[in-house]
């Protein structure tokens, strides 16, 4: 026998009726500091500095991850 039960609800109802605690006011202060600290970090470099930043990391995870095919292949 299969029975499927559909409740709507907000997630805050959902938390409370399964006794969650309510990390609404966490997860606020969380998303402030980021906000913040990236506010902090992009005024301090240029856009073209970061975007410089990001592909390199970008670039050097494809060149780690062929690598790792490579040898993963070489082994097998």
């Amino acid at each position: 026998m299969k029975v499927n039960i559909e409740i709507e609800c907000e997630p805050a109802e959902a938390r409370a009726f399964l006794g969650l605690p309510n990390v609404e006011p966490l997860n606020d202060h969380l998303v402030a500091e980021m906000q913040k600290r990236m506010d902090a970090n992009m005024s301090a470099m240029q856009p073209e500095e970061l975007m410089k930043t990001w592909t390199s990391f970008g670039l050097q995870a494809q060149d780690q991850f062929r690598r790792l095919m490579e040898s993963a292949v070489a082994k097998g």
